[in-house]
């Protein structure tokens, strides 16, 4: 059985469309194609230490980006965190480097992402698995800047 693909976008006619983006929103590709996620960002030490916390629903296709100002070894945990998590590692040029599906709610276990890691998508736990994003597919948002594998306002071929 074959992953449900949820994918939002513009089509256009008779020439490639601009990829859209926006701060509130990150779109990830891969091979089963793209899907966009409406987003808070979690820039600063104080909201990158928040995060999810105490959120008791998460909307579909929504989530937390968490932005770092440089590329660095980062870790994860559930503290006080309601829902499971899928959380979303990605290099500087947008290429998810590991995913951890399912955190544990409450859990405080670390969750390493790995080195190099610059961002981090937070979404409802499973989401990750059922949409097919693995390792290499790539994340697109203005913050990865005009070096990112798929920069905004590159022209797509949707």
């Amino acid at each position: 059985m074959k992953p449900a693909v949820i994918a939002i976008g513009l089509i256009s006619v008779g020439q490639p469309a601009l990829a859209a983006c926006a701060e509130d929103k990150v779109t990830i590709f891969g091979d089963w194609g793209q899907a966009n996620f409406a987003v808070e960002i979690a820039d600063s030490p104080q909201e990158r230490a928040r995060g999810l916390m105490f959120v008791e629903d998460l909307p579909t296709l929504s989530g937390m980006l968490f932005i770092y100002e440089q590329p660095q070894s980062v870790s994860f945990w559930m503290k006080n965190t309601l829902i499971p998590l899928d959380m979303v590692f990605a290099a500087p040029d947008g290429e998810i480097l590991s995913i951890h599906e399912n955190a544990i709610p409450g859990d405080l276990t670390p969750i390493p992402g790995g080195e190099g890691v610059q961002m981090v998508l937070e979404v409802n736990g499973g989401m990750t698995s059922r949409l097919g994003v693995s390792v290499g597919d790539v994340l697109q948002h203005p913050s990865f800047g005009p070096d990112a594998i798929r920069p905004c306002g590159e022209k797509t071929d949707s």
